[in-house]
């Protein structure tokens, strides 16, 4: 996992350039211990506790749960302070959904604005690098994070290069889910409705990385013609496929 003298690592597809250092770090350690259920829904987060746990001061604590707040994974009430709010099923299909035509958007304007040689470069490398990982054919739960990685890295190259801070910001409220594993396994309100099955790691790339790994090489095509209508099209096509393999194995309650 990344470390806390890694900020470039520990960045989400779209947190915000003004983030102090500080509060950036609690702020991703903060997100994944509430999405992963390390943190129980409707658990008080008290901001003392807090810093003691992670090791910081209260400040940056206490405005990292006001952006938490801000993205709806944590409420507030005067008589309570901070509380996780429960995750549902519907929360994590509906920010699919969202995250779908913010980067499809996102795509479509880093072409109409023009990819900068030097960024399109290292977007190309990263979809080498995950396709390396792919041809090992090997799979386990460290070169699953290895991919997700690399992944999530491709897609904030994208945010990056739209040069739309507001598109940046609306991205990063639709993050409420791992982006850095297989969400049927690591979001608790998914996992509790998908069978054991359908969570295993298999000894191979699942199906799914591998039409995923694809997908990205299809949108480097499209940057590379300047398609920016294609490019929009093929990215919010790639992030539904998540919906819709989710939403195929969820068992009905």
């Amino acid at each position: 996992m990344a470390t806390m003298d890694e900020p470039e690592q520990e960045d989400t597809l779209a947190d915000p350039q003004q983030t102090e250092p500080a509060t950036h770090s609690v702020l991703m350690r903060l997100r994944e211990m509430i999405v992963t259920g390390k943190i129980a829904p409707d658990s008080k987060l008290r901001a003392e506790a807090l810093a003691t746990l992670l090791d910081v001061s209260r400040t940056p604590i206490r405005s990292a749960l006001a952006v938490l707040s801000a993205e709806g994974l944590v409420k507030y009430s005067v008589n309570r302070g901070y509380t996780v709010r429960a995750v549902t099923i519907g929360d994590v299909f509906d920010s699919i959904e969202v995250r779908a035509t913010l980067e499809g958007m996102a795509a479509r304007a880093a072409v109409e604005l023009g990819w900068e040689p030097d960024a399109l470069r290292r977007s190309t490398d990263l979809v080498a690098q995950a396709r390396a990982i792919l041809d090992r054919g090997e799979w386990s739960e460290q070169i699953e994070y290895e991919w997700y990685e690399l992944n999530r890295q491709f897609h904030r190259s994208i945010m990056v290069a739209s040069r739309n801070e507001v598109l940046r910001n609306a991205v990063r409220m639709t993050l409420i889910y791992p982006i850095l594993g297989d969400a049927a396994r690591l979001c608790p309100s998914l996992a509790a409705c998908i069978s054991p099955r359908n969570r295993q790691l298999g000894a191979a790339p699942p199906s799914h990385i591998l039409e995923s790994q694809a997908e990205h090489e299809a949108l480097l095509d499209a940057f590379r013609r300047e398609d920016g209508e294609a490019a929009r099209r093929l990215m919010a096509d790639h992030v539904l496929a998540t919906k819709r393999r989710l939403h195929a194995i969820v068992i009905p309650r």
